[in-house]
């Protein structure tokens, strides 16, 4: 294996230069402001930037802020994962040095090379994701077949990005290769500053990829390059394989094997090795009674009422961390009082309430039909404690006692997005700029959940009244995770139990149970064409009443050219891109098709949000579709015309379909944006 490595080694040093984009270094000044050279914030940029080559280590990551004030300087340097110490050590150097030559009086810079990046600003960079400036590099030479290249490439990148933030590597790097038309291999590589949040890492590396058709598109190899994350792919090897499997592989501790008792030569040596195993006994004894006295000792703390509540995901070790008396809710919440109410769902109601810390919550008082044991529930509580991102309501704990099951979520401020879209005066404090934002962290919250937290959550309910708004009018999902809490059967793929709200429900789910992650897309696309119209899918009524569902109606519109008709009349009015509108009533209408296998994936649908250059496909007519004048309104109704969360569904017999019509209009909106 040595020897086969070797000569990998050699062959990567062979190859022609022509084959890999060619090494290069590049700086790039920012524009937030200039320094004088004996200004205090001068000194503090050289005593930061000389301390990065220094005290970068193996991580090939370091961090550093010197200064006070306005005159504070954050840098970071990253280094390619693949590259040893001391060429990672080298390459921030150099980087130091092009930096003072080429941004002398610059506050912000960013320096890219072969193995590393460099950057550094007055702004806080550590944490923060940063996609520009950006820089691209590609292979002159063109692939054969650039259909199925670009189709292996991006299965490619998609596994990589995912191995990168979701992986067990805390350097958020992942390299790879995978077999491409006429028998060429590709071999890609993407990274992300290890500061950076799994969330943000995924959001980085997706718009990354989708800049490749810009500058990369059926070339043999190419470079997209941001401050916060990197990515590159060859027909050729270039990375250090070994170096990136032992980042990624941490080998399991050795098991504890007794070695086998040899004979004593005399039986004096029988007589030592007896006393000597009777020592042995009696300390493994005591050692065991101390730990369980340790242990015992530990639980009953954990079991006292808590009042503060864990703050980072390594604080969240077993469920009595996140168990709360009953009492102590009950007390927050004035006895579950009805002034404390906060809403009404198929899985119980949520109230507002007031831990003695001063701290606000919003607790849900399960419906008591679970079909969990307590022990089942404090576990799958304790995995969805885990599950944090930023569009996701955070879970905080729960309370057990008897029938009573609770669950503790942070408090949201601004309710839920139903509250203002629906609303006849608050959908005005929705301009499209924040829709357009809310549609985004939602397709970014349910990627998360379906792709990159610790365990694959299928929604299911998905739908205005679930998505909470915070101070910045940033989305909030809630409720995922809350059909693993009513009973395992259903986290699989079939159910006799229908958990969902009509309206936001697909075909396939509704009549035979079945469910899957293009279940929530489906619900995604009802919710995207509810915001952008501001009106419900259930009970939707169009001018003269031809048509009886909001899916029918901007289908009908968009496929005869009046897309702009479905854009709620207060947005039309107002400064928002009808071009970013439409993209979105496109999307949505992508998501809500009949077949589950036409709809796109979360990851597809995040990517069409980031890109406009991005070609979409030509959807066809969405499931329940009823066409004006037909006499399927009335099927319809049965699907459409209750607004009620529902638990269970009976109906086994499936709405008669109309034809499909052919499509009149095959065009498809792109909105190319430079660099």
């Amino acid at each position: 294996m040595t020897y086969q490595r070797l000569l990998l080694g050699l062959f990567v040093l062979l190859i022609p230069r022509d084959l890999c984009a060619q090494d290069f270094s590049r700086a790039t000044c920012g524009s937030n402001g200039n320094y004088t050279s004996n200004s205090a914030y001068s000194a503090n940029l050289d005593t930061a930037l000389s301390s990065l080559s220094t005290n970068i280590d193996n991580d090939g990551f370091y961090n550093a802020s010197t200064g006070q004030g306005p005159d504070r300087v954050n840098a970071v340097a990253l280094c390619r994962g693949d590259v040893q110490l001391y060429t990672c050590r080298e390459c921030v150097q150099n980087g130091v040095s092009r930096l003072g030559d080429s941004c002398p009086v610059q506050k912000q810079a960013v320096f890219w090379d072969e193995f590393c990046t460099l950057r550094y600003s007055n702004a806080t960079v550590y944490g923060a994701v940063a996609t520009s400036p950006g820089y691209y590099l590609w292979n002159v030479n063109n692939v054969t077949s650039p259909a199925q290249f670009k189709e292996d490439l991006r299965t490619l990148l998609d596994d990589l990005r995912r191995r990168a933030a979701g992986g067990s590597s805390t350097r958020k790097v992942a390299a790879g290769n995978v077999t491409g038309p006429d028998f060429q291999t590709i071999f890609g590589l993407v990274q992300c500053t290890p500061d950076l949040s799994s969330g943000d890492c995924t959001s980085c590396l997706i718009g990354a990829i989708s800049e490749i058709p810009q500058c990369c598109d059926g070339k043999q190899g190419g470079r997209v390059l941001r401050p916060s994350c990197n990515l590159r792919f060859e027909i050729a090897p270039f990375f250090n394989e070994t170096r990136l499997q032992e980042l990624e592989f941490v080998p399991p501790s050795p098991p504890l094997i007794e070695p086998p008792p040899q004979s004593p030569p005399s039986g004096k040596k029988n007589g030592s090795t007896t006393i000597v195993i009777i020592v042995v006994v009696v300390a493994v004894c005591l050692i065991v009674a101390v730990s369980a006295i340790i242990f015992l000792k530990k639980r009953k703390k954990q079991k006292q009422k808590p009042t503060e509540i864990p703050q980072t995901v390594d604080d969240i070790s077993t469920a009595e961390s996140l168990q709360y008396s009953f009492s102590t809710i009950k007390a927050a919440t004035n006895d579950f009082s009805d002034h404390n109410r906060l809403g009404q769902g198929g899985f119980g109601t949520v109230y507002k309430g007031k831990l003695p810390n001063g701290q606000e919550i919003a607790v849900k008082r399960l419906s008591r039909d679970s079909g969990q044991g307590d022990m089942e529930f404090k576990n799958e509580v304790l995995l969805l404690a885990k599950l944090q991102h930023r569009n996701l309501v955070r879970l905080l704990g729960f309370s057990l006692e008897g029938m009573e099951k609770l669950l503790v979520y942070e408090y949201v401020q601004n309710a839920s997005l139903d509250n203002f879209i629906f609303d006849s005066v608050r959908h005005s404090d929705l301009d499209w700029d924040r829709r357009y934002k809310i549609i985004g962290g939602i397709a970014r919250g349910i990627l998360y959940l379906h792709e990159d937290s610790r365990l694959r959550i299928i929604h299911r309910d998905l739908k205005a009244s679930n998505i909470l708004l915070d101070r910045e009018m940033s989305p909030k999902i809630a409720d995922f995770g809350m059909a693993r809490l009513f009973g395992q059967d259903q986290t699989q793929g079939n159910t006799s139990r229908v958990v969902g709200t009509y309206g936001y429900m697909p075909p396939e789910y509704i009549i035979h149970g079945q469910f899957s992650i293009k279940s929530d897309v489906y619900s995604f696309g009802v919710l995207v064409l509810e915001i952008i119209s501001g009106r419900k899918n259930n009970g939707f009524r169009s001018r003269g009443d031809s048509v009886g569902d909001l899916l029918s109606y901007a289908w009908e519109s968009w496929q005869e050219g009046r897309g702009g008709e479905v854009v709620d009349p207060f947005l039309r009015s107002g400064s928002g891109s009808m071009n970013e509108m439409l993209r979105c009533i496109h999307i949505g209408l992508l998501c809500v098709q009949e077949d589950a296998a036409d709809r796109p994936t979360m990851a597809s649908v995040v990517l069409m949000l980031s890109s406009f250059s991005i070609t979409l496909n030509v959807p066809t007519e969405p499931a329940f579709y009823a066409a004006s004048g037909s006499g399927y309104g009335s099927d319809a109704s049965l699907i459409h015309n209750s607004d009620s969360t529902t638990s269970n569904h009976k109906s086994s017999s499936r709405p008669s379909q109309q034809s499909r019509r052919s499509l009149q209009n095959d065009a498809s909106i792109t909105d190319l944006h430079p660099r």
